[in-house]
């Protein structure tokens, strides 16, 4: 039985990742941060799973992540913990340079570390959610592997970095360490922060006349968005090659903020959604990304895969879960 150990398991792509895992028969265990309040919204229904497994640990504390290793003693690490939201990332540009750089630093040392005392018998697969936020300003589009990057906030700058380790700890310390590169992926477990989750959950509300605005930001940007769990197939296919390597996840096509309302109003039966939506300055970035839209040829080519969930039914599987979530309630 394969052991995997999975940072940010609370988070949406953790916790797909972790249904995932334990449906190959892995045993799982999921890092999360210490909490007077445990956020377990994602991974409620694994607490009784036997072969997954919470661990207590902090990217900002390299001995914590040791630890963490030697309880779990992983064949596979996948490193999903971030700051994750970008918009954040410019109020707490230090904090997110810790954990999504740092960060993953202390992770790649803690590994090579470990495996050192455990001898050459253990080797340890690194997976790293790296993301299409790296590339920025789009100096290709479509991006691809090759491409060059060109951050446009904090976020990006730290991931980029974290990119850069990963590499560099393949090549020096002869690890097989790999990078996702993933663009934009979604889910009904998205958090209620993101402009995905914002838009599905206000125009629940709306229709069940909880609420009467969704305050948004820039309406024009576009991005290439898949189905999260999709995505984590993807991660997985990584970790099973004979060789690491850097890879970009992407359905290949962007989509704009206009045409997700578009959407998620239509399957309400709402027309003429301008009437629901404001723009808030507040929502608006100071480097905009206008366009991301990224090229998995390589991926599809070495790893088999593609993403199969159509933006349409994404925006509708998100809409339905917040419809039926909050019409619990009423």
């Amino acid at each position: 039985m394969k052991k995997a150990l999975i940072t940010g398991v609370n988070g949406m792509d953790g916790s797909h990742l972790a249904d995932l895992l334990l449906e190959k028969g892995y045993e799982v265990y999921g890092i999360e941060r210490r909490s007077s309040v445990k956020n377990r919204i994602n991974t409620k229904h694994l607490e009784s799973n036997e072969k997954f497994h919470f661990i207590t640990a902090d990217m900002t504390d390299h001995n914590s992540l040791y630890r963490a290793l030697k309880d779990s003693e992983p064949d596979e690490v996948y490193n999903l913990a971030a700051q994750s939201f970008v918009g954040s990332s410019w109020n707490i540009p230090m904090q997110t340079s810790d954990v999504n750089g740092l960060g993953v630093l202390r992770l790649l040392e803690a590994i090579r570390e470990y495996q050192v005392v455990q001898g050459s018998s253990k080797q340890i697969k690194f997976y790293q959610a790296s993301t299409s936020e790296m590339f920025g300003k789009m100096v290709e589009n479509p991006s691809k592997e090759t491409t060059p990057f060109y951050p446009r906030s904090p976020y990006g700058v730290a991931k980029l970095y974290a990119f850069w380790m990963v590499k560099n700890y393949r090549e020096s310390h002869n690890m097989f360490a790999c990078n996702g590169i993933l663009f934009n992926h979604e889910s009904e477990r998205r958090g209620i922060e993101f402009v995905t989750r914002k838009i599905s959950d206000g125009v629940a509300r709306i229709k069940l006349g909880l609420q009467d605005k969704i305050a948004l930001g820039n309406l024009d940007s576009k991005r290439d968005w898949g189905y999260a769990p999709d995505y984590v197939e993807g991660m997985w296919l990584m970790m099973q090659q004979d060789e690491p390597d850097d890879f970009i996840l992407a359905t290949g096509h962007s989509h704009s903020i206009r045409e997700f309302l578009d959407i998620a109003f239509d399957y309400v039966g709402i027309d003429n959604w301008e009437n629901f939506v404001v723009q808030d300055p507040r929502f608006f970035r100071p480097a905009e990304v206008d366009v991301l839209r990224g090229d998995a040829t390589k991926a599809k080519e070495i790893l088999g895969w593609e993403s199969k969930t159509s933006f349409n039914d994404l925006v509708r599987k998100m809409v339905k879960n917040d419809l039926e979530r909050l019409g619990e309630k009423l």
